[in-house]
This record gives structure tokens, C-alpha cells and sequence, in this order.
């Protein structure tokens, strides 16, 4: 996709429509391979808390990451909205699930976690530029989260290979990630 001189609106735009329109089985083909490369880097690797997003709406497939992740003993954090803000709580085993705002999975059970005991923080994102740059939903919830993350948390993008472009346009409120998984 050509974004010369689009606005962050109508890449959003052509990004949710090529999520919605995307196959099924090329969604977790791709989500299976984001997996697999997430899981062999050293900071996943070492993280024995990692903040997940629940995946929707075409996004790449966090729930076998999150279940695996579970498996091998780390601890799973996930983002619950609370007014206006993220705020990381545990994801217990088999924890019951009620919709959010914006229709987005999260605990009914809320057991919060502070910033600082995070090792490591999955990002969903609509696109992402070769730098890290991050263009989301438009609500600016993780920008506002990751601009609070201590440094030392590293974070994530992950994305199919479709939401990586050359640039984007940015503003002073936005916030990259420190790397993108795609395929």
C-alpha cells in the first residue's frame, strides 16, 4: 500500500478493511509464524511477565500465545480499560472473560499489576512503520500506557506483513514500540 500523504484515518481505514477481508486460515498461518518468532527471542525467552492484548477484529491471534506462554510458567497480563487508561491485571488459567469497552475481551476478575513488574509488552497495533512506529485504533490507550512503561520493559508490535509500511505520519502523543514481529 502506497501511504504517501494519507492521514492516520485513512490508513486505518485500508489497514481494518484488509483485517476484515483477510482468510481465516492465512490469519492463523501468519499468527502461528509471529508465534514461533516471538517465543525464540532472547527477551521472551527471560520475561517472566508478559502483558498479552486479547486479539478481535482481524488482529494477529494472541490466544494460543497466551495459553502456551501460561504453559511454560510465565505469568500473563492483559490490558483491561478503566477509565480512559490500560491498566495491566492478571490473567489466571482458565479465567472467566466479559466484554469491555469496545467489545474487547478482558478478566472479570480484576487482580492489577504494576508497571514495573512487567518484563515484556505485546502491543496490537493497526500498522507499524520499519521503525517502530505505531499507528493504532485512534483511542490513544497504549500510548498513554507505554509512555508510563519503565525502561527497562521491552515492547512488542506484532503484525501481519500487510501492516508494516515505510512510514507514518506521526504526532508528539504517539509512542513506538521497541520492535515488530510480523508475517
Amino acid at each position: 500500500m502506497r501511504d504517501v500523504g494519507l492521514t492516520k484515518k485513512q490508513i486505518r481505514s485500508k489497514i481494518l478493511f484488509r483485517l476484515k477481508i483477510q482468510k481465516e486460515e492465512d490469519r492463523n498461518r501468519k499468527s502461528k509464524i509471529i508465534k514461533e518468532k516471538l517465543f525464540r527471542i532472547p527477551v521472551f525467552k527471560k520475561a517472566k511477565r508478559v502483558m498479552f492484548y486479547i486479539s478481535f477484529d482481524g488482529e494477529v491471534n494472541t490466544q494460543d500465545m497466551i495459553k502456551e506462554t501460561q504453559k511454560l510458567g510465565k505469568i500473563v497480563v492483559v490490558p483491561v480499560c478503566n477509565n480512559r487508561m490500560l491498566m495491566p491485571c492478571l490473567l489466571a488459567n482458565k479465567a472467566r472473560l466479559e466484554k469491555g469497552p469496545y467489545g474487547i475481551s478482558q478478566p472479570v476478575v480484576k487482580n492489577p499489576v504494576k508497571l514495573q513488574d512487567l518484563d515484556l509488552v505485546i502491543v496490537p497495533g493497526v500498522a507499524f512503520s520499519k521503525k517502530g512506529m505505531r499507528l493504532g485504533r485512534g483511542r490513544g490507550y497504549y500510548d498513554r500506557f507505554l509512555k508510563k512503561l519503565p525502561k527497562k520493559t521491552t515492547s512488542i508490535g506484532l503484525a501481519f506483513d500487510f501492516q508494516i509500511l515505510p512510514s507514518l505520519p506521526a504526532t508528539t502523543t504517539d509512542v513506538n514500540v521497541d520492535r515488530t514481529i510480523f508475517a
